[in-house]
């Protein structure tokens, strides 16, 4: 049995997020039918796989990298997010970045202005933990405007 990638959060019935999954956590996310394998951390975070994007296609499943700096996120790289959840909305899509948290404030935004979450329903235990602590980076991130991203 393979253990869950670190900080797993099923956040719809289509979307899992996670932090960086291992080798064979990947193989076990493509035994779970995802299709689609989308990564927010940028090639140099602790544990990234260089091989990654090659090892999920060898899975069958697509692979999408966004590297988002941690200490730069931009409204850019949230528009890329959004576009590309919105190209695979009925597939199974995984999101990892190096420990869930870039992923859980791209998600909170998707889940809240493109998929009609509230607030609450939209904050994966990452995302409640780490908000509180959050730098202005990432609280002027996650106050990102629709009118920002132009939906």
């Amino acid at each position: 049995m393979v253990a869950e990638p670190v900080n797993f959060y099923q956040s719809t019935d289509r979307i899992a997020t996670s932090g960086q999954p291992d080798r064979k956590q990947i193989h076990w996310i493509s035994e779970q039918d995802y299709e689609v394998v989308i990564n927010l951390a940028t090639h140099d975070s602790t544990n990234a796989i260089p091989e990654e994007g090659s090892l999920v296609a060898s899975l069958g499943m697509h692979y999408i990298n966004i590297p988002v700096p941690f200490d730069e996120p931009t409204v850019t790289h949230l528009k890329e997010f959004i576009g590309i959840l919105k190209v695979f909305e009925d597939k199974k899509v995984w999101i990892h970045c190096e420990v869930n948290a870039r992923v859980s404030a791209f998600m909170f935004h998707y889940l809240t202005k493109v998929a009609g979450f509230s607030v609450t329903s939209a904050s994966s235990p990452v995302m409640i933990k780490w908000r509180p602590k959050m730098d202005k980076v990432w609280q002027d991130f996650i106050a990102i405007t629709e009118q920002e991203i132009r939906l």
